[in-house]
């Protein structure tokens, strides 16, 4: 995934609104008018939130007669969790490490701690 499509999506999901839309979508497809209730905005600004999400890859809109439904497109969002994974990884190893750093301070700290951790790991 370039840069390119991670600032358009982060772009698209930046938005409140936009965010609100991908969730209803997440339940299935819908049209622009059942999007459009939950929001207190004209038609225009709603399909300008739709057309923000489809440039980023984000839904997709057929047509059906005079129906337009909307669905989520699932592989952006998948694109970003996996670059998003990294990251976490990365910040629960930082953690972990924290953590092993604070509980030697702590036994440093109390030399009873020290011992019970002693009697503990030759069990």
């Amino acid at each position: 995934m370039t840069n390119d499509y991670l600032s358009s999506t982060f772009a698209a999901l930046a938005d409140p609104t936009r965010r609100a839309i991908l969730a209803r979508l997440a339940s299935g497809e819908a049209p622009v008018t059942e999007l459009a209730k939950p929001f207190d905005m004209s038609m225009p600004a709603i399909s300008k939130h739709l057309k923000v999400l489809e440039r980023a890859g984000l839904i997709a809109r057929s047509r059906e007669a005079q129906w337009r439904p909307c669905r989520i497109e699932a592989g952006r969002l998948k694109e970003v969790a996996e670059w998003l994974e990294h990251y976490r990884r990365f910040w629960e190893a930082s953690f972990d490490r924290l953590d092993d750093y604070l509980r030697e301070l702590k036994t440093k700290d109390n030399p009873k701690e020290k011992k019970h951790v002693r009697k503990q790991s030759k069990n």
